[in-house]
């Protein structure tokens, strides 16, 4: 028989009895084995448990929790052959967001991991770690990392809206920028993000040429010099309007290098990482098998 493992987040899974039961009884009746359920820790928030996962020979792998479940998920799932299905159970729920997957039905998400198509998709890869939707350096990451952990858990997303207020006035960075070995540009910037997709929440298009299996990443330099500016590089981003703004530029690439003058905050996936003066992205292409809906 097929089985299935679940790699769940308890912290974002507030029944989890009551999601074991439904979960359980969804298979059964798919004519499959009962699922592996495998809890992520602080220390491992789900590398080990994928691998854990591959290893018992389970035919796919459901992620119930945030984007950084996700992210680890990635991390250990890029370059083999057993497909992620995502169960959407954080704030952001951003790759589910760019590949059209539901974010409230628990039964189509699982039905799709079964039924589903999988498609490779492009994967991002800093260091030893990969992500699927974003990585950035600077402002982005600051306001992830000081969005209040209640507010989120009480509006969703809006509160990354809050954080974002507190650093509208902060210092500009200066950095080096690398796209595919050509000439390093400098620049001061407010941040600078990496997309292997383009879309945030709130459904806001930073990046409008991003496709999850495009082969390249897109890089977006943001450098707003004041409060004005930063009306104007919203606006250009709520209106998906593309002219050429010192303020705003947009790359496409398979490596980019960034170097920043001082230590910065940085994500990947909005997960809050080590702050760092670097960042060397390279994309790993059609590396990571997602089920996604039927065409």
């Amino acid at each position: 028989m097929r089985r299935a493992a679940v790699v769940y987040n308890p912290t974002k899974v507030p029944d989890l009895p009551g999601l074991t039961t439904r979960v359980e009884k969804f298979f059964a009746q798919a004519g499959w084995d009962t699922p592996l359920w495998l809890e992520t820790t602080v220390e491992d928030p789900g590398v080990g448990m994928c691998r854990q996962a591959v290893d018992e020979g389970c035919d796919v792998i459901y992620v119930c929790g945030g984007d950084g479940t996700v992210m680890a998920s990635a991390t250990a799932l890029a370059g083999g052959d057993v497909p992620l299905a995502i169960l959407p159970a954080g704030t952001g729920n951003l790759l589910a967001r760019n590949l059209d997957l539901p974010l409230d039905d628990e039964d189509a998400s699982l039905r799709i991991g079964v039924e589903g198509r999988t498609r490779p998709i492009d994967v991002g890869a800093i260091e030893d770690r990969k992500f699927a939707v974003m990585a950035g350096l600077g402002f982005d990451a600051a306001m992830m990392r000081d969005a209040p952990e209640g507010l989120k858990k009480a509006v969703g997303w809006p509160a990354y809206v809050v954080s974002a207020a507190k650093h509208l006035r902060g210092r500009g960075i200066r950095v080096k920028i690398t796209v595919d070995d050509g000439d390093t540009m400098n620049r001061r910037v407010r941040t600078v993000v990496v997309g292997n997709v383009g879309r945030l929440q709130g459904g806001l298009l930073l990046l409008p040429d991003a496709e999850a299996d495009d082969g390249v990443l897109d890089v977006v330099v943001v450098a707003p010099r004041h409060l004005f500016d930063w009306v104007r590089v919203t606006g250009r981003v709520i209106r998906r309007k593309d002219v050429p703004d010192r303020r705003m530029e947009r790359f496409r690439c398979e490596h980019v290098v960034i170097e920043a003058s001082r230590p910065q905050p940085r994500q990947l996936d909005g997960d809050v990482i080590e702050d760092g003066t670097t960042m060397d992205i390279r994309v790993e292409k059609r590396a990571l098998p997602v089920k996604v809906r039927t065409r």
